[in-house]
C-alpha cells in the first residue's frame, strides 16, 4: 500500500485534478467530497476519454462529475487474497484503503503483485484484461 493518498476534491476541476497527477506523478487520485468521504477516483483515462475526448473543458469539468457512483475500496486490514478478489470481481486496479470512513492509502495491482504467488498474479492479470 502506498500510505497518505492525496485526494482530489469534488469541487475542484479536472485541469486541477490533472496538475495534481502531474505533481505526484501519479495515474489516479481519489475523489474527496467536503464532508471528506470517498467519493470516487479519477485516473488519468477519465480525463483523456470522458474530458478532452469529448471536447469538455477541464477547466470547466469538476472532478465529482467523474465520479460513478459508490467507489470500490478495501478496509485497512484486509489480506492480499481479499484485495486480489476485489480487484479481479470489480477488475479495477488500484483500490483505496478506509480504516473507517477514513483514506489511509492506495493498493495498486503492482502492490499486490508483490505479495502474492506467481499462479495469484497471473489469475489477476488474466481478471483485470478481460472484459
Amino acid at each position: 500500500m502506498t500510505a497518505g493518498a492525496e485526494c482530489v476534491g469534488a469541487n475542484e476541476t479536472v485541469l486541477d485534478a490533472a496538475r495534481k497527477l502531474t505533481e505526484l506523478g501519479v495515474g489516479a487520485l481519489p475523489i474527496c467530497g467536503t464532508d471528506e468521504k470517498l467519493k470516487g477516483m479519477l485516473t488519468d483515462r477519465d480525463i483523456v476519454v470522458k474530458v478532452l475526448g469529448a471536447g469538455k473543458d477541464p477547466a470547466q469539468v469538476k472532478a465529482g462529475d467523474l465520479a460513478q457512483g459508490e467507489a470500490v475500496t478495501i478496509g485497512a486490514d484486509d489480506d492480499a487474497e481479499e484485495i486480489l478478489r476485489t480487484m479481479s470481481e470489480h477488475k479495477v486496479r488500484r483500490l483505496p484503503v478506509i480504516d473507517g470512513h477514513t483514506l489511509v492509502g492506495i493498493v495498486a495491482q503492482a502492490d499486490v503483485a508483490r505479495a502474492l504467488s506467481d499462479p495469484q498474479v497471473g489469475d489477476l492479470l488474466q481478471a483485470l484484461s478481460t472484459d
